[in-house]
């Protein structure tokens, strides 16, 4: 075999090595988010193949503005809002949900991390490898050969890598990895015992190339193939060769027997991250049935202040026009002075309710922007607008549910913190395998092959020596196998005590306990919240029809006394007495109104069907951009949102 054919059969032995490898550094990779403008998932770089796996992705800035969508619905300063609306801006604005979203985001890359394998990486080091040479190499490499050592140069390279332990087997580094280092060293060095190198000062040159490539497999194992090539030039007369090539082809493959052993076990991280996926998406749908339940509950409290705030003006009216007619009574005679102050004091009353009423409007005004927005009350145009929600509470004839079991069942396969505290469970029961099989004594098979070649020109070369020539002669050794050794063994280690790993077990499995009990008091306690959302939402209609019976019948009270007073068979104090009990009345049509909204709204958080009630895409929650548009109509009332001061 010429020396270019060895040479063609060399780097083809390589690369075919290499494609071998490639496949298994193929992982799913996170889930790629749209990359136009305003996402948030990070984007790898389009690059070449060889370079790309060195560059960092683009991860996007933050998002801090709000969207379009509020400038479509600010019109005269006045910010007019439907419940979808109200949905609408909360999904693209929610800074609570903005933070959500990232949480898949990061658990699909925590996925790829895992499917990468091994623990957490150090850092190498290579500096060992100054000035190696190979064992019967030269002066030094004959002494490092016969175990003697000199301090002046290495006679062997070598590398450390600091990682981090893990509970558990540590998984192999699935994905191939490549690794070249290439040293060019000058030493010199003072010889005490000149009997070999015939010199009292020893000078080497040296050229140190090595190339290697692994692979890990996540049932346990690993194998590397390497390749040297060490060229020595020496100031030593004893030198036969002199300079000398020495490459070096090696097999190496070695097996966990017992701890590490399997793919349960080494995919274990994998699979738990593959849930973990998962889970993320149940919590983000979590956090946003929570978003638009608050949204909900905001947005009605505010239809409800405005609804309070007319009927507390329209008490004032009813107690200014009183006290205007008790104050011409007087005139004329017909009242006294002291029925005058109780007229003012019910105007007062009234007015001090007026005031309230406005803070709680105001105070729940700011509550919803600050909900709505990603700036809150830091947006100019924003904080000075007022809101005017288009939406009433309506509570409907009849509520049609169906019975508590069948509320039950929906509620236990719709809700999806229900989902992800069973996963939560699966997840554990995952990990769990890593420290059983962690308590086995470790055991490991290995095994592995090398070539070696030794070759450099001679003064004096003898017919057919096969160590004379170059780096091709030498590689023609390695791939002839002139100079072959092979290896087989194995390593048992086994702890007399093993009280670590069997404590890591222990605690671990109680911790699964402790989480499948907290599991099951959940699913125990939905037959709780249901039952109780449902006598809530039925209480809420009784007293939202007895509120506005007892309403109506207040305000007939009132007009019959108004009656009495204008025919002078009543007095101010009964009059007033009436307004209050009118007052008092609207004031519980309105609570019992909220309390029905609220309780209906939470039935639905409890049955896991806010979203589907609401029409809410997740798609559109997870990309923060909702495509349909504004629902306002197109007559908007005109009145002005909060009442003058009177």
């Amino acid at each position: 075999m010429t020396t270019r054919s060895r040479l063609r059969v060399a780097t083809a032995l390589a690369c075919a090595c290499l494609t071998a490898s490639l496949p298994a550094q193929q992982s799913s990779g996170p889930a790629q988010q749209s990359t136009g403008e305003g996402a948030i998932a990070p984007v790898r770089p389009q690059k070449s193949i060889f370079i790309r796996p060195s560059l960092a992705p683009d991860v996007p800035p933050v998002r801090l503005g709000n969207s379009s969508r509020f400038s479509s619905l600010i019109r005269a300063g006045i910010l007019y809002l439907t419940v979808q609306d109200a949905i609408a801006l909360a999904l693209e604005n929610n800074i609570d949900l903005e933070v959500a979203r990232y949480n898949p985001i990061l658990a699909d890359w925590n996925l790829e991390r895992s499917e990468a394998g091994g623990a957490l990486p150090g850092v190498p080091s290579a500096a060992g490898q100054a000035g190696s040479v190979a064992n019967g190499q030269g002066v030094l490499g004959s002494q490092a050969a016969a175990g003697l050592s000199n301090g002046g140069a290495g006679a062997a390279g070598g590398s450390s890598n600091v990682t981090i332990s893990q509970i558990g087997p540590v998984t192999q580094v699935l994905d191939p990895i490549i690794q070249e280092s290439s040293v060019f060293s000058h030493t010199t060095a003072p010889q005490p015992n000149a009997t070999q190198s015939i010199t009292s000062v020893l000078v080497d040159t040296t050229h140190v190339h090595n190339i290697s490539i692994q692979q890990g497999f996540v049932s346990g194992g690993s194998v590397s193939l390497s390749y040297s090539d060490h060229y020595l030039q020496e100031n030593a007369a004893t030198d036969e060769l002199n300079p000398t090539s020495a490459p070096n082809l090696s097999l190496s493959i070695q097996y966990n027997l017992l701890r590490g052993f399997g793919q349960a076990v080494g995919a274990r991280t994998i699979n738990v991250n593959k849930l973990n996926v998962k889970i993320s998406d149940l919590n983000f749908r979590n956090q946003l049935i929570g978003t638009v339940t608050t949204v909900l509950n905001q947005y009605y409290a505010l239809a409800a202040d405005y609804e309070d705030l007319r009927a507390k003006q329209s008490a004032l009216d009813t107690a200014q026009q009183f006290d205007q007619n008790t104050r011409r009574q007087e005139d004329l005679g017909a009242l006294s002075s002291l029925d005058v102050l109780t007229a003012d004091s019910q105007v007062a009353s009234a007015q001090n309710d007026l005031a309230s009423s406005r803070a709680t409007l105001l105070q729940d005004e700011l509550t919803l922007k600050n909900t709505l927005s990603r700036t809150g009350a830091m947006d100019p145009a924003l904080s000075s607008a007022r809101i005017i929600t288009l939406d009433r509470i309506v509570v409907p004839e009849s509520d049609n549910l169906p019975p508590l079991n069948s509320l039950v069942e929906q509620a236990l396969s719709a809700r999806p913190d229900l989902e992800a505290l069973r996963d939560n469970v699966t997840s554990a029961e995952i990990s769990a395998l890593g420290t059983k099989n962690g308590v086995l004594p470790a055991a490991v098979a290995f095994g592995g092959a090398s070539n070696a070649g030794l070759a450099g020109p001679a003064p004096f070369p003898l017919k057919g020596d096969p160590l004379v020539g170059g780096i091709g002669r030498a590689l023609g050794q390695v791939l002839d196998r002139d100079f072959p050794t092979e290896r087989i063994g194995a390593f048992v280690q086994a702890p007399i005590y093993n009280r670590q790993a069997q404590a890591d077990y222990g605690v671990e499995q109680l911790q699964l306990r402790q989480t499948q009990l907290t599991t099951q008091k959940s699913l125990n306690q939905v037959i709780v919240d249901i039952s109780n959302n449902v006598i809530g939402l039925q209480q809420a209609r009784v007293r939202y029809a007895a509120a506005l019976k007892n309403r109506e019948l207040q305000q007939q009270l009132l007009d019959a006394e108004q009656r009495k007073f204008l025919l002078g068979a009543s007095t101010p104090y009964n009059v007033t007495q009436q307004q209050r009990d009118l007052a008092s009345a609207n004031g519980s049509v309105l609570a019992a109104l909220s309390g029905y909204s609220n309780a209906k709204v939470a039935l639905e958080q409890a049955l896991g069907t806010t979203l589907e009630e609401n029409q809410v895409s997740i798609d559109e929650a997870k990309s923060g951009k909702v495509e349909r548009p504004s629902t306002l109509p197109v007559t908007l009332p005109s009145q002005e949102p909060v009442p003058a001061n009177p």
